[in-house]
């Protein structure tokens, strides 16, 4: 096999996996200097890896830190393979478990354990814990790079690809930044499909309509992508503030934006029934309950939407302290909510096939929608206010028509699927500004006072600014201009 893989680092801090990326790739992973100064990763970093056959791996970097667990687990979504450095003078340590943890969530069982500090310690200690944490990873001790090298080669080479199942693209949008002279540029993993130049894609939540302008695997363009590696997108239809982490690029249709998800889930000893937990799919995570459905079935009851499809994979993680409960897989990513029902768990556990998911039909991009549906929603927008306008509760010729009133400049995206009539956003935004260059800062609670409305609009208006950025959250939650 030499099709696009992507490799995952894992492990605890200060274990030596940033310098081991280094020494393999010749990348410094460590690009924010908050991270050079600290001497950890905060963020994902991203670097080609190039095999000593010449095959290349798209290797991501995540944090070791327990308080960037979060970050580690959107890195690690879409993944194929990992390297776990575990240090020879400490042994596996309590990010080694619950990265673990994470990648058997994920279902990612294939890696390599690189045992680093060999010159600290004898590391036949830290070899032989770190097989019985990843018994069916290679191991190796990292006397130099290249029987790392040849062991990650060794793995890749047993694996197939995701090229290989084909289907829709989907992609999982976990940056977005705008490049002079080309416009917004999305980047994340393929999970699946291909990505060709000229595509028109939708972009969820919305459906907004956007057309890959240009394609970049590790700096190189591309005229197409299969699945499998990391892919920075420029797009042309859409702006980069409204683009967030967390939105999906794919077609219409192929993924659920949904707040129900039925699942299959092999969770950590004591987890009961009704328990609140945070809840991890592809690069966003929301708090949500637990409710058993018995025999390793549970439903998911999010508080905030995901896009998922079935098949799809989850980490659930407990909200305090934070660990990682365990994970599974999605089986109905268009549930609603029931409890033990019996005739619905028959069909979970394939005793009975489960019905097709209703999709929405999909959204044709070509044709105008009709100008009394645009009027329609213009009404509806300016109707709600301050309230604003769920796009939730749109239909699909509904959402077709708020679309080109965005395109046309006469509707924003406030938050998630929240909009706002423009004139009312302008306005709105000014009196914000006015506010922080009187004050000097602001807060949740001095907005919501100021525009006379609730907690959930001004949230929503000081998260637009942010993305916009236009202010900047200080550590007190507190808002200044940037």
């Amino acid at each position: 096999m030499t099709g696009p893989l992507t490799l995952g680092t894992a492990g605890h801090i200060d274990h030596g996996k940033t310098t081991l990326v280094r020494a393999l790739t010749g990348v410094d992973t460590d690009r924010l200097p908050g991270e050079r100064e600290r001497g950890i990763s905060i963020e994902l970093g991203y670097a080609p890896l190039w095999l000593p056959s010449g095959r290349r791996l798209s290797l991501v970097d995540v944090p070791g830190h327990e308080r960037f667990v979060r970050t580690m687990v959107a890195g690690a979504s879409g993944i194929d393979l990992y390297l776990m450095v575990v240090a020879a003078d400490d042994g596996v340590m309590p990010q080694t478990v619950e990265h673990a943890a994470v990648l058997r969530a994920l279902d990612v069982r294939a890696g390599v354990v690189a045992i680093t500090k060999a010159d600290l310690a004898d590391p036949s200690r830290a070899e032989q814990e770190a097989r019985a944490l990843l018994p069916d990873a290679d191991a190796v001790v990292t006397a130099g790079v290249a029987a790392v090298a040849d062991a990650l080669e060794s793995v890749a080479a047993r694996l197939g690809t995701r090229a290989e199942l084909g289907g829709e693209p989907r992609l999982h949008v976990d940056r977005s930044f705008t490049v002079t002279g080309l416009g917004p540029v999305v980047t994340g993993t393929l999970w699946s499909g291909t990505l060709r130049v000229g595509d028109t894609l939708a972009l969820l939540p919305g459906p907004r309509s956007v057309r890959v302008r240009g394609l970049q695997v590790h700096d190189e363009p591309q005229s197409e992508v299969p699945a499998g590696q990391r892919v920075a997108v420029n797009l042309a239809g859409v702006r980069a503030r409204e683009v967030a982490r967390g939105d999906v690029l794919t077609t219409p249709g192929s993924v659920t934006e949904t707040t129900v998800l039925d699942c299959e889930l092999a969770l950590a000893d004591g987890v009961s029934h009704g328990e609140r937990v945070q809840v991890h799919h592809g690069t966003r995570d929301t708090p949500g309950r637990l409710c058993d459905l018995g025999g390793g079935l549970w439903q998911l009851r999010l508080e905030k939407p995901v896009l998922a499809a079935d098949g799809d994979r989850v980490v659930v993680r407990r909200l305090s302290p934070p660990d990682t409960l365990g994970g599974g897989r999605i089986l109905d990513a268009s549930a609603k909510r029931h409890g033990r029902r019996p005739e619905i768990l028959a069909r979970l556990r394939g005793e009975q096939p489960l019905p097709e998911p209703e999709k929405p039909e999909p959204v044709s991009f070509e044709a105008k929608p009709d100008p009394a549906e645009v009027n329609h929603v213009l009404a509806a927008l300016t109707d709600a206010g301050l309230a604003l306008l769920n796009a939730a509760t749109l239909s699909a010729t509904e959402a077709q028509a708020l679309a080109a009133l965005r395109a046309d400049g006469q509707a924003v995206r406030i938050s998630g699927q929240l909009y706002a009539q423009a004139t009312l956003a302008a306005e709105v935004r000014a009196k914000i500004v006015s506010l922080i260059k009187t004050n000097g800062s602001t807060s949740l609670a001095e907005v919501r006072d100021a525009l006379g409305t609730g907690r959930k609009t001004a949230q929503a208006f000081l998260e637009h600014l942010d993305t916009e950025r236009l202010t900047r959250r200080q550590p007190d939650d507190r808002r200044v201009l940037r």
